[in-house]
């Protein structure tokens, strides 16, 4: 059964400008985005500010789907966009918002990701 979906769009240059901002661009990056998903999109050169903004809009989405915003149920690093060699990416759920899944029942999260140069989409289908 669906608890709740989840989309959003972002744009590559809006989270690149955020990201290079000399005196608070470190600021966004620690507060937005884990170590793992940092290492992740630092690794992939050129294409980094793409997987930044995926991840940016992955989290997003997941919060639309828990029905929930940023906030007091819901942070930006408990919500984690992971992905293993070879396999698709995943949300894994941190802190309080994975306390608020495991209240409301949600057992799993479907993701997908896609990004042009310019755009980054993600959906996210909570399930029970």
């Amino acid at each position: 059964m669906i608890f709740g979906i989840g989309n959003d769009l972002a744009e590559v240059d809006r989270i690149r400008a955020a990201l290079e901002r000399p005196r608070t661009g470190w600021r966004f990056r620690d507060r937005v985005f884990t170590p793992g998903e940092q290492a992740y999109c630092e690794r992939r050169g050129k294409g980094k500010y793409q997987s930044y903004a995926a991840r940016f809009a992955a989290k997003e989405a997941t919060m639309k789907a828990l029905g929930r915003g940023w906030g007091r149920t819901v942070g930006w690093c408990d919500i984690e966009v992971v992905r293993q060699r070879g396999s698709r990416p995943e949300i894994v759920l941190h802190g309080k918002a994975k306390t608020y899944a495991a209240e409301q029942g949600i057992r799993r999260f479907h993701l997908a990701l896609t990004h042009t140069a310019a755009l980054a989409e993600a959906q996210v289908m909570a399930e029970l």
